[in-house]
């Protein structure tokens, strides 16, 4: 309120300062009008007012009035579009680090509980096995909730450490992948890993050999697919589309989920940008999937698309070269 009201006093006053200099400009400009008017009709050069008006040494004094009225108006103009800009640029970062400062909170909030859950978890699973004698079909189910949970805290950490290094320097370690196997092979981990999902995969050419980073692309597929689950009603449905066209890889990933605002679009690959508040969100995240899949496609000279799914849900489409150190060539 203090900002917005400095603001205005300085337009107004501005406003008032430029009207102040043109009455100014207007009350010399009638003095000397009538000063010459006056040694004029006294040398008996005029004698009339309409005489006078006509007169070289009035002209000049006319011309210059205008002028300097125009250059009043024309600096007041400028300023005050100068003035303008200046706030809409000061506002516009204003609300960026107020978003940024929201996103912060937001991930200290959701890294809090997304690190301690798995933790807190581990923990009362290993003293279930410190204090009491169970059955070994008891044991199996126990170790397979402390594999599970061991392997989000894993991911989370990786995620973490991508993210770190994409903000630093993030080096391509580039090697031949048989893309179509690799999306075979974590589709079936995610079906173990969400039984309660269906997942389809359409192959439109065998065996994809794809050169890029094994790591980072795992990542990309990773991050998608688990977000279109997340997103979805149960039971979640999930197509994997993948082809090649020329020189060129697509993969689209389409979910029957809730889809995505269009207002949302521009923002949902922000690092730290989750949809919605983080007190009252039911959905698990960070904030950083969507920003480590923009970067990794973007440092593999690719492009990633946001669609919406017809008639619900989202697709994302993502477009990779085969050969990214031809694409740098």
């Amino acid at each position: 309120m203090l900002s917005h009201f400095v603001i205005v006093y300085m337009l107004l006053a501005f406003t008032w300062w430029t009207v102040l200099l043109y009455a100014k400009n207007n009350d010399a400009f009638k003095a000397k009008a009538e000063l010459l008017k006056k040694v004029l009709y006294d040398e008996h050069i005029i004698h009339s007012d309409e005489e006078f008006t006509q007169t070289a040494e009035y002209q000049v004094i006319a011309n210059e009035y205008k002028r300097q009225e125009w250059m009043i108006m024309g600096e007041a103009i400028v300023f005050v579009l100068s003035l303008v800009l200046a706030i809409w640029f000061i506002n516009r970062g204003y609300n960026k680090e107020m978003k940024a400062a929201q996103h912060r909170r937001n991930f200290l909030l959701s890294i809090t509980h997304e690190l301690k859950s798995p933790i807190a978890s581990i923990r009362l699973i290993l003293q279930t096995f410190q204090k009491r004698i169970l059955q070994k079909e008891q044991k199996d189910k126990l170790a397979s909730s402390a594999i599970k949970e061991a392997d989000r805290l894993n991911n989370l950490v990786n995620d973490l450490l991508l993210a770190a290094k994409i903000e630093t320097r993030y080096q391509l370690n580039i090697e031949s992948i048989d893309l179509t196997q690799l999306l075979e092979n974590l589709i079936n981990d995610l079906m173990v890993k969400f039984p309660d999902s269906h997942f389809t995969f359409e192959k439109m050419n065998e065996n994809i050999i794809f050169q890029g980073d094994k790591l980072g692309i795992t990542s990309v597929v990773l991050n998608l697919m688990e977000n279109a689950v997340k997103y979805s009603p149960k039971p979640a449905q999930i197509n994997v589309r993948l082809s090649q066209v020329e020189n060129q890889v697509k993969l689209e990933i389409a979910d029957q989920g809730i889809g995505i605002a269009e207002a949302e679009k521009k923002y949902i690959f922000d690092q730290f940008y989750r949809i919605g508040n983080e007190d009252t969100r039911a959905t698990k995240g960070t904030g950083l999937g969507l920003f480590i899949v923009k970067e990794v496609v973007k440092v593999h000279r690719g492009m990633i698309k946001v669609l919406d799914n017809k008639p619900k849900g989202t697709i994302f489409r993502i477009l990779l070269p085969l050969d990214i150190q031809k694409v740098k060539s």
